[in-house]
């Protein structure tokens, strides 16, 4: 009968289950303290429930962690420490990251890993291979639901577009994609892995003018990380043969 109680009360409050669960298993001397660790219990079971919806919300196709990752074939700017980017602190500041060097290299792993634990300390991430990122704006426009979906999109404080590659875009991808590169310029980071030079991104957009516009706002706040290690697929395949 009393946890039924509790649990009406919990509905009410909307405070969740997990109070019904941990009232008969706290243990305190007084009923301060069992109050205090019957709310601290809630609290810690709310960060861990938003911490699970946002990495499904983010959309990695599989998690990456820092701890299979090696930072000594990454060549960092002379102010930026593994320690900065594992505490999201260009997260906070609304830097952007373009993550440059030959396919294999960990670009993708390290960017995942970035996305993961900015899902751990509470920002909303997202997650695309740019190609797929283009051809759902375009569905969305194509439907009538863009500037819905672009709403959707900058409220993430971290934005990760993997495989920024050589695939030319046609015109009206390149002018969503840059829409959405404008909209979070100097507002909300952006992680781009990319094995092409700034040089050439032209291939890719088409349009000099609009080129050199979305290379100004992705590097005008913006850490450079170099990847001229060997392909991990190549040596994981070495060494298994």
């Amino acid at each position: 009968m009393l946890t039924s109680e509790i649990a009406a009360c919990c509905k009410k409050l909307r405070l969740s289950r997990n109070i019904v669960e941990m009232s008969g298993k706290i243990q305190a001397d007084n009923h301060q303290e069992y109050l205090l660790k019957l709310l601290k219990s809630e609290i810690i079971h709310r960060e861990k429930t938003r911490n699970a919806k946002l990495l499904r919300k983010a959309g990695f196709y599989t998690i990456k962690t820092f701890e299979s990752f090696r930072f000594d074939e990454v060549t960092l700017p002379g102010d930026i420490t593994p320690e900065y980017l594992k505490e999201c602190e260009f997260v906070k500041n609304k830097t952007n990251i373009v993550m440059y060097g030959n396919v294999g290299t960990g670009k993708t792993h390290l960017s995942i890993a970035l996305g993961v634990e900015a899902c751990k300390r509470g920002y909303e991430v997202r997650f695309f291979r740019t190609s797929a990122l283009v051809n759902k704006l375009a569905e969305e426009k194509r439907v009538g639901t863009l500037s819905s979906f672009l709403k959707k999109l900058n409220k993430a404080e971290l934005l990760i577009c993997d495989e920024w590659r050589y695939v030319p875009l046609d015109r009206i991808g390149a002018q969503l994609l840059f829409e959405v590169i404008s909209e979070r310029y100097e507002n909300k980071a952006v992680i781009i892995n990319t094995n092409i030079e700034f040089s050439r991104w032209v291939n890719i957009f088409y349009d000099e003018q609009m080129t050199g516009a979305i290379v100004d706002r992705i590097l005008h706040h913006c850490h450079l990380l170099l990847f001229f290690g060997q392909s991990n697929r190549m040596r994981e395949s070495r060494l298994n043969t």
